[in-house]
């Protein structure tokens, strides 16, 4: 029988890295802005369409008194989103292109779902938001960009939706570029790249028709193409969620600790604290789906096992000595409320961070923000649906996190209310030190 120490690493081919080749968008924008629309010649045009699935929309065009393919109802699934026109709830959809898969969530444009839209963000690496070109920039729009922002997307690629009612005008482009522009230096977006599209048409979605000759940026799909989430990660210290705790194979063989590694490089033989605890470790061996590996990489699922036997429990994050993360029991961060009964400051409610889930309470909201103006109003007693507030909360138990800032993984959260384990709120965490005058 093999033994942990006869373990012999398997030579590592790097372009297995599953994160490199799965690319998860979100797409957003307010009432009627074509985003489905948008989605579905996507999903046409790189040929991710079944012949039935075509037949059965040109049926429902008919009905619909359309005379083109209707190709938003590839994605507005619900039977009472295809009677009203619009999306409510996040469709998901799939497709390939070259040797990369994407995964593409169509969330809602209506307020009263911006529940919805924040799930579709919660796991998506880019963000693909529609604004139409004879509207420009909405209330909603500001939303869905911070929203998205919040919940740690860090690309975001806008298209300047229905070219074709103002004549491919450049003009017309340039004014909503930069109003675009203008959002996202004020959300301290590092990179937001607009596109001018006619979803209807098919232009700059997939590739060129030539009603825009002036342009000489990508098409939507070009942009996405360009993307790299496991980039956004590389240098970054390692940061390993514990998801499960199995117990020792051999003995004298420490646990089984099975999870995802948000961050960094994983390895057998290096020097690991474990938190909250803070308790020093050396990792023996990292198992992958095919046996022992020499290393893991951000976005890898893998089993590590320790070399002694430690008390570590689900939700437990290794990292590191040198880079050790923030423990504290009293936090700050940035939330938004997304339940029907508001918030409630002093009531206890369940925080999940990663894998982590504790008791927490409000203990107080210190301001609140104007989606308009995206400053700060004075605080509120309560927040209602869709509220978007800096607060303090007290964890039951010490929460090991780095600020949002610094890591998505290890600084998102969210809020469960503790009886109907409905989800309240989704938030940012903070530096322990950084509260607002």
């Amino acid at each position: 029988m093999t033994t942990p120490a006869d373990i012999i690493p398997l030579k590592r081919d790097t372009t297995l890295r599953p994160e490199r080749g799965v690319l998860r968008f979100m797409t957003a924008g307010d009432v009627d802005d074509g985003k489905s629309t948008l989605i579905g010649r996507l999903l046409y045009e790189t040929g991710a369409v079944y012949g039935d699935q075509l037949a059965a929309i040109e049926r429902a065009s008919q009905r619909r008194g359309i005379t083109h393919l209707d190709l938003s109802l590839l994605t507005d699934g619900l039977e009472a989103e295809r009677e009203q026109g619009i999306t409510i709830d996040v469709a998901y959809r799939y497709f390939t292109r070259g040797e990369r898969k994407y995964i593409i969530a169509d969330a809602p444009g209506h307020e009263e779902y911006t529940r919805n839209m924040a799930t579709a963000a919660s796991r998506a690496d880019a963000a693909v938001i529609l604004v139409d070109v004879t509207k420009g920039v909405t209330r909603q729009t500001a939303r869905h960009f911070y929203l998205a922002r919040l919940l740690g997307v860090r690309h975001f690629i806008v298209a300047v939706n229905k070219m074709d009612l103002v004549g491919y005008s450049r003009q017309a482009f340039n004014d909503r570029a930069a109003e675009v522009a203008a959002l996202a230096r004020k959300l301290g977006l590092a990179e937001a790249i607009s596109v001018p599209v006619s979803a209807l048409d098919g232009e700059h979605v997939v590739g060129r028709r030539g009603a825009m000759p002036w342009y000489e940026g990508p098409t939507v799909l070009e942009a996405l193409e360009r993307l790299d989430p496991v980039h956004d990660r590389d240098g970054q210290a390692l940061r390993f969620f514990v998801q499960l705790v199995g117990r020792p194979v051999h003995k004298g063989q420490g646990r089984r600790l099975m999870g995802r590694v948000e961050s960094g490089t994983v390895a057998p033989g290096m020097e690991v604290r474990i938190y909250p605890s803070g308790r020093a470790a050396r990792i023996r061996a990292v198992l992958g789906l095919n046996g022992a590996l020499d290393r893991a990489d951000a976005g890898e699922a893998v089993t590590l096992i320790m070399s002694e036997e430690l008390d570590i429990s689900r939700g437990s994050l290794i990292t590191p000595p040198e880079a050790p993360p923030t423990v504290n029991t009293v936090v700050q961060a940035t939330v938004c409320w997304f339940d029907r009964e508001p918030l409630r400051t002093g009531a206890p409610y369940l925080l999940k961070l990663g894998t982590r889930t504790v008791k927490a309470r409000v203990l107080e909201i210190e301001s609140r923000l104007d989606i308009d103006t995206l400053m700060d109003m004075p605080a509120a007693e309560t927040l209602q649906a869709n509220d978007v507030a800096r607060v303090t909360l007290l964890a039951q138990e010490p929460l090991a996190f780095d600020p949002y800032a610094i890591h998505r993984g290890t600084g998102s959260f969210i809020l469960i209310d503790e009886w109907s384990t409905r989800t309240c709120a989704a938030g940012m965490l903070h530096p322990a030190s950084e509260r607002r005058a």
